[in-house]
């Protein structure tokens, strides 16, 4: 018993020894790594620092008040052949000469830029010259493309095997087209951009214990760089943070693995309405046109909450074309002209200076009130002027003489008090529009060493002039009588999103709670709807039999060479709708039209726009609009449908509650006569490409993408005409282009 536990000793002393030997040697080996081999082991770091790469985020989207895509970044992609690539080299390229022939008929098959003999001889030139990036496709392709490539013979081997390098390029695609260009903005080089800088690196050598300068070129990240508008304003929540990867060998192959995932952007869903703005942008366009304006800008908010639905600013260009140049709707720091009339009455009404009913003798619409000043005229001063009419009178026949009077009269003795009030209202205040460019009101003050006159400022203010205000706070000012008094700012955005979820919300902000007293909105409230209504209303033209309007004509004389032209005019209107409960409240501006009524060109654009939106956003139908002469005149009662498919144009005509009669199929052909919309089918045949002419985008390409054909869109609206006449033999892969206007 006893040798039995003295042998258990004994092998457990022995046990015990083994493990403090080890323990001493390990902690015999830490010490020599911490003391003799620290500079071998430091410098080894020092030589092998670990290579990373910059992993781009997607950059997020925009999008309309109801969702529908504004701005997005699209992936295309290039393709490279690396002909090093140890596979591609292994027994004399054997599998690269078994692929060549196959390989190459599919690349001609499916871009059709090249023969098979032509991809074969390009293919085996860089093979034989060792291309390490060899382009195989001289353009980017899309993603169902590389998928097709992926599946060639030879490229389905997989990208380590075959050579095959694809490198992923963003750009910014526009669904809509040129609609809201501009506020929806535009980025810089139209794809993710990750750059490669030298970068100085300084650090202590372990081996000499010298400071070490490196160079190092290294990639940096910096995002989308946007240009203007909400891409611009919104580009730190848009662009999103990049993730970072590395090469690393893992069961003894090289690959890519994600340190950190990049983070993509949010996405901004902003107020605009696309059928509104679509509207707009009609409108103003055929209103330029007629009148050969140089350009217009075109604003209509919601009144209730300041949401923007539509903002337009349209130039011409040399070949007469309109198109989206810049956001002149909020930097054109203009005169407004008579616009401010009302502005300048409300003044001199809450101030107790006049009331709405006092009378003003205007005499034959001449006034010469300084030897050394042009007299004031009104506009009907060669028929003899109005004579004796009311301060409302004054508002509606847009009397320049009634206005001078009514405000330098009140305020002669005191110019700076009609300042004060006129910015105690607020609109001179920055209201931190969502655009980087905005430009603020410059009213200025006697008190303020900006060039005021004692003889002509108050005089010009009271009348638009030597003030300078962008067409969206005319807006504003304008809203806030439509609103009960209180001002809020307009807005561009609803609401930031990250994946659905909703992260930031901006709701209805209020600049000033009331502009004026209850008693003088009241009564500026009746003066705007006389203009239109009235008899003396200088906004006949814009007099409405669906809608009731109510607002301001304005016509301003342009400086030309630093003096102010008799021939070159800024018109426009300013007013809201229905006037007896307003929904909508809107601007159009119109700069050197060669007609300087502004009833007549902003007015009749401002209605023919606010009755288009009434009939969008209502239950009224066309037989409601049928005693107005005018509209019958000037729009089309029965809808201009597209041709395709017959359940989407049966659901739409059903909503609308319109007439739609003849034989119906799959996809149909449409027809507008005076009371009704026919249609008739619509024959396709799988192997021919079809007629499109008279489609929507959406029809036209989910008809020739279904076929495999590569769709080009240029234009909006309906395609008026296609590249490839319809029953021409349809080849997979080949380009189509459709024409939309």
């Amino acid at each position: 018993m006893a040798d039995k536990r003295t042998n258990i000793i004994i092998r457990f002393g022995i046990m015990y020894s083994l493990i403090v030997i080890a323990f001493v040697l390990v902690i015999a080996q830490i010490i020599i790594i911490q003391t003799k081999e620290r500079d071998n082991w430091l410098a080894l770091q020092y030589n092998s620092e670990k290579s990373t790469k910059i992993v781009p985020p997607n950059r997020g989207n925009i999008y309309s008040h109801d969702g529908r895509l504004l701005a997005s970044s699209i992936p295309t992609y290039e393709i490279f052949l690396e002909t090093t690539a140890a596979n591609l080299r292994d027994k004399n390229g054997k599998v690269f000469y078994e692929k060549l022939d196959s390989v190459s008929e599919s690349l001609s098959l499916l871009f059709k830029d090249r023969t098979k003999e032509q991809y074969k001889a390009a293919l085996k030139d860089a093979y034989d010259k060792k291309k390490r990036y060899f382009k195989i496709y001289p353009g980017r392709i899309q993603y169902y493309h590389l998928k097709e490539v992926e599946a060639m013979p030879l490229f389905k081997l997989g990208r380590i095997k075959s050579g095959l390098i694809v490198e992923e390029k963003v750009r910014r695609e526009k669904p809509f087209g040129s609609l809201a260009n501009i506020t929806i903005g535009d980025v810089f080089g139209n794809e993710s951009q990750i750059v490669k800088k030298d970068t100085i690196i300084i650090r202590t050598n372990p081996k000499t214990h010298k400071t070490d300068t490196i160079k190092k070129r290294q990639e940096q990240w910096v995002g989308l760089n946007a240009k203007y508008g909400l891409e611009k304003y919104y580009n730190d929540y848009l662009n999103g943070e990049p993730g970072y990867s590395s090469r690393q060998k893992l069961t003894n192959l090289w690959q890519t693995v994600i340190e950190a995932e990049p983070i993509d952007g949010n996405d901004i869903y902003s107020t605009i309405d696309v059928d509104i703005q679509d509207i707009s942008e009609n409108v103003l366009v055929e209103t330029l046109e007629k009148f050969n304006a140089v350009s217009g800008y075109a604003i209509f908010m919601e009144t209730k909450t300041g949401e923007v639905k539509s903002i337009v600013n349209m130039y011409r260009n040399a070949s007469g074309k309109y198109y989206e140049k810049e956001n002149g709707a909020v930097t054109d720091i203009m005169e407004p002209g008579s616009t401010f009339k009302t502005i300048a009455l409300i003044a001199a009404l809450d101030d107790g200076k006049i009331k709405i009913t006092d009378s003003i003798d205007v005499g034959d619409g001449r006034l010469k009130y300084h030897s050394r000043v042009p007299e004031v005229t009104d506009h009907n001063a060669r028929k003899g002027g109005y004579g004796k009419i009311s301060v409302a009178n004054v508002i509606h026949g847009s009397s320049n003489v009634g206005m001078h009077k009514i405000i330098v009269d009140a305020y002669g003795n005191d110019q700076g008090a009609f300042i004060d009030r006129i910015r105690s209202t607020k609109i001179g205040e920055p209201m931190n529009l969502e655009f980087i460019e905005a430009q603020r009101p410059r009213i200025k003050h006697p008190n303020e060493k900006n060039n005021w006159s004692t003889v002509t400022s108050l005089s010009a203010m009271s009348r638009g002039y030597e003030v300078q205000v962008p067409p969206i706070y005319i807006l504003t000012y304008y809203n806030a009588i439509a609103n009960n008094g209180k001002m809020i700012r307009p807005i561009f955005v609803k609401s930031i999103a990250k994946d659905g979820q909703t992260i930031k919300k901006f709701s209805t902000e209020t600049i000033n709670n009331s502009i004026c007293k209850p008693s003088t909105l009241a009564d500026i409230q009746e003066v705007l709807l006389g203009v239109v209504e009235g008899e003396m209303g200088t906004g006949k033209d814009v007099r409405s039999q669906t809608v009731h309007i109510a607002g301001k004509t304005g016509t301003a004389r342009v400086i030309k060479d630093g003096v102010y032209s008799n021939s070159k005019h800024r018109v426009s209107f300013c007013g809201y709708f229905p006037a007896e409960n307003p929904q909508y409240t809107g601007i159009v501006v119109i700069n050197e039209p060669n007609v300087s009524s502004a009833g007549l060109t902003s007015g009749v654009a401002f209605k023919n726009t606010a009755e288009r939106i009434m009939a969008l956003k209502s239950d009224w139908t066309p037989k409601l609009m049928a005693n107005d002469t005018t509209i019958m005149k000037n729009t089309v009662l029965l809808p201009n449908s597209k041709d395709g498919n017959y359940k989407d144009l049966q659901t739409v005509m059903k909503n609308v509650r319109l007439p739609i009669s003849g034989e119906s199929g799959e996809w149909v052909k449409s027809e507008i006569t005076e009371n009704e919309t026919t249609i008739k089918p619509l024959a396709l045949d799988n192997e021919k490409i079809p007629d499109v002419r008279g489609m929507g985008a959406k029809n036209a390409i989910y008809l020739l993408e279904n076929m495999g054909l590569n769709v080009q869109i240029n234009g909006r609206g309906k395609v008026v005409s296609q590249n490839i006449l319809a029953g021409t033999q349809a080849t997979k892969g080949r380009n189509i282009t459709l024409t939309l206007r």
